[in-house]
């Protein structure tokens, strides 16, 4: 995030109900509906040249919606990107290490970080991946 976004500020952990985490066939991450899921995340305050650089590199793979998440006591709006295709694919290599990083950086919780190390192709203990992503 910082690299393409350099004046994004993180606001803290977010989750997003009603919505599952998934690694779609080209090998990278989306969200897709599902009535008991939850996907957590951090929320980021994005400007408007940060947001114009995302949109670039994003509006070529995926559909820019605007969801309702829960950030500490409050529901807030945020923008997402989702995948046009679902589910059914594998990580990319050292892709999904990098995500489940940066979700223990942000102290999201252990039973999602778990369901999250799932994902890596052959995971079978512990990562040593550090992402420098937190705020």
């Amino acid at each position: 995030m910082r690299r393409r976004c350099p004046g994004a500020r993180a606001l803290g952990p977010a989750q997003l109900d009603g919505w599952r985490f998934l690694i779609t066939r080209d090998g990278y991450a989306s969200v897709a509906r599902d009535p008991g899921g939850r996907v957590h995340g951090v929320l980021w305050r994005l400007t408007p040249r940060d947001l114009a650089a995302l949109n670039a590199y994003e509006q070529r793979a995926y559909l820019r919606r605007i969801v309702p998440v829960r950030h500490g006591a409050a529901r807030r709006p945020a923008l997402v990107y989702l995948a046009p295709e679902r589910g059914g694919g594998k990580a990319r290599p050292g892709y999904q290490e990098l995500v489940v990083a940066a979700a223990r950086d942000w102290k999201l919780p252990g039973a999602y970080v778990a369901r999250l190390a799932r994902w890596i192709p052959g995971f079978r203990g512990t990562l040593g991946v550090a992402t420098g992503e937190m705020g």
